[in-house]
């Protein structure tokens, strides 16, 4: 769901990738396997700024929403995601609250679902979308670890 703008999925995805790297630390398998896909977003980043050229595409977004999950996972913590992941689910329940609200009422809540075209058809570029929403999953990762810790 988080996958539509330029950047977006990629962007949230470093954010909560340097969360588990900061909780996962004393795990140096885990380690390596943050930082391997850390390195590979940076990267996928730098050389595919906005506009993009290569879209990442289902492949490779369902491969990093399965890769957080299973590390929330072997945190034996995966309630963290609300606050770390809290962009991924805020995504998929404007989805949710989108469709049910059209099926009941025949109106819709936003003017578009996932949640980033709603704030793109209100007027902002991608740019700040991916700003705000970087920005807000790294807020909130910093709450996230303060209580892990």
């Amino acid at each position: 769901m988080t996958d539509g703008i330029d950047g977006l999925a990629t962007s949230v995805t470093i954010v909560v990738m340097i969360f588990f790297g900061c909780i996962l630390v004393d795990n140096p398998s885990l380690s390596v396997f943050v930082n391997a896909i850390l390195g590979g977003l940076i990267g996928f980043l730098l050389f595919n700024k906005n506009p993009a050229k290569v879209f990442m595409g289902d492949t490779g977004s369902l491969f990093l929403g399965g890769a957080v999950a299973m590390l929330a996972i072997i945190c034996e913590n995966p309630l963290i995601l609300v606050l770390a992941g809290f962009v991924y689910f805020a995504e998929t329940l404007s989805v949710i609250i989108q469709v049910t609200s059209f099926k009941l009422t025949g109106k819709r809540v936003f003017k578009m679902t996932p949640i980033h075209h709603h704030f793109e058809m209100c007027g902002w570029n991608e740019k700040k979308i991916v700003l705000a929403f970087s920005v807000v999953t790294a807020l909130l990762s910093v709450v996230s670890i303060l209580g892990v810790l």
